[in-house]
């Protein structure tokens, strides 16, 4: 058990360092896709174009009423646009499908004579008139990829009017083939550069450049701008492969107010709808979530035909059917640069904190692991070493009694009498080593005390202190005290 808890530190340090690998590597590769519950709300109102405030009709739109009358009339209006685009099917983890609905609703408008009036909106599913207070409405479908936000052709497609009780939308829908540009959110990373751009109400891809950098609401963004060129908007036909409703109107010259050299007051003239317009977006890079937008729409009637064959007071006739700057509000933006804040800090944490957080962890973990084991590999070797210091090897490191009767009795170890003598070194005879006279350089016979430095003889050259290397036959001077030497004694008899 305890081998197990000590490989637990260095089981779970190896685990999360794996894992602060694996994160980014396979996490955050899942957090940069469009998200299947992305839901985007975004409501912008008419402004002034000089930035004043206190206008409450910044706008200009035709009085479609002013058909059934002697004269076309342009009236000044507050209008609000509205757009929520969802996720809905074919989407799975390749690509999503985006569906967003669109209304332009007419929230008051002024007359000629300084009258004010806020229209009503009639239900979705009756007749609406011409003072309805419902301007134009679409909804756009467009299937892109998940992690390039780029349209896929799986679905494009705009459906200009309402699908009746048990119609498919499909039927009332045209199809908008080879769209590639960006629309609802740009892709990741976002580059200071030109992109492609989708607008729906010429139905093309328009280039929008990078313009700068601007801080919104603590976030990051990069401004891009783009033109829409003038279209013939009665060239972009409807579900039924005609110009669509109010594209195209044909006229007396007297009611659009045409007069002058070559024209009758009762002359018809067909006039068609042009639109152009000016796209500003503020992008989050990093995710490519949109945080503000801004567009100067213009759509009006103008002859199709400018040749010279054509009157110029014809020509030259332009009457506006939508004039306004549209800003998004200030709650959209908030809301927008919550989202982007959010998916900002989700792929943060998921690409470097939650890496850095495991990866400390791990490492600590493993020095903890480093820690422990030699703490007990040195306890190991130490009880080893103890118990080895506390154990004599040989009979030399055992301790020996000073006194002249245990060194006359001390036993030799050697041979089988070592072996005996480690079951009981008293249980046996003592074996009494001879002095073995002829070998004075045999150090373990020579034993001497510091008075028999004084009696030894010298040699015959006369140098003092140095030993005779020749043998003596006087045994009695070179031996001690006979109490003394009992262990050098040989045995009586040999």
């Amino acid at each position: 058990m305890r081998r197990v808890w000590l490989a637990l530190p260095a089981f779970l340090g190896a685990a999360f360092i794996a894992a602060a690998i694996a994160v980014p590597l396979f996490l955050v590769p899942q957090l940069r896709v469009v998200p299947l519950d992305l839901d985007i709300t975004s409501v912008a109102t008419t402004v002034p174009e000089d930035g004043s405030t206190g206008d409450r009709f910044p706008a200009e739109i035709f009085d479609r009423c002013s058909v059934s009358e002697r004269k076309a009339r342009v009236v000044d209006a507050h209008l609000t646009q509205q757009r929520r685009s969802v996720i809905v099917d074919p989407s799975d983890r390749r690509q999503a499908t985006l569906q967003s609905a669109q209304t332009v609703q007419i929230d008051r408008y002024r007359d000629a004579e300084g009258n004010e009036t806020e229209p009503p909106m009639a239900a979705a599913d009756t007749e609406r008139k011409c003072d309805d207070g419902l301007l134009t409405a679409n909804i756009d479908r467009v299937s892109v990829n998940r992690k390039s936000s780029v349209p896929n052709g799986t679905v494009s497609s705009l459906q200009l009017e309402a699908a009746p009780e048990g119609v498919n939308p499909k039927d009332v829908s045209v199809d908008l083939p080879n769209r590639r540009g960006f629309q609802y959110k740009f892709g990741f990373d976002v580059k200071k550069r030109s992109y492609l751009y989708y607008d729906t109400n010429t139905r093309q891809d328009i280039e929008v450049k990078f313009v700068g950098e601007k801080t919104i609401d603590g976030i990051k963004t990069y401004e891009f701008a783009g033109d829409v060129p003038e279209t013939d908007v009665s060239s972009l036909p409807n579900a039924q492969g005609e110009a669509a409703l109010g594209t195209m109107l044909t006229m007396p010259a007297s009611w659009w107010g045409i007069s002058g050299r070559g024209v009758r007051a009762n002359d018809k003239i067909t006039m068609h709808r042009y639109a152009t317009a000016t796209r500003h977006v503020w992008v989050e890079p990093q995710t490519g979530t949109i945080v503000d937008g801004l567009e100067d729409q213009h759509q009006y009637f103008r002859s199709p035909d400018q040749s010279q064959d054509t009157p110029a007071p014809v020509r030259d006739f332009q009457m506006d059917v939508l004039k306004g700057r549209f800003k998004w509000s200030d709650e959209t933006v908030s809301n927008q640069a919550g989202k982007a804040d959010h998916y900002v800090g989700l792929l943060k944490m998921g690409s470097f904190w939650l890496p850095l957080i495991l990866g400390i962890v791990g490492v600590l973990l493993l020095a903890l692991w480093g820690l422990l084991f030699w703490r007990s590999r040195r306890g190991s070797g130490g009880d080893d070493t103890t118990a080895e210091s506390a154990t004599p090897t040989s009979w030399l490191e055992q301790p020996h009694d000073e006194s002249p009767t245990a060194q006359s009795t001390a036993p030799v170890v050697g041979g089988a009498a070592a072996a005996s003598s480690a079951a009981d070194p008293w249980d046996r005879p003592t074996e009494q080593i001879p002095v073995v006279r002829d070998s004075p350089d045999d150090t373990a016979t020579q034993a001497y005390s510091a008075d028999d430095q004084a009696t030894r003889p010298f040699s015959e050259s006369g140098d003092e202190g140095e030993l005779s290397s020749e043998p003596h036959d006087d045994h009695s001077e070179w031996s001690p005290a006979d109490d003394e030497t009992q262990q050098f004694r040989r045995p009586p008899g040999e």
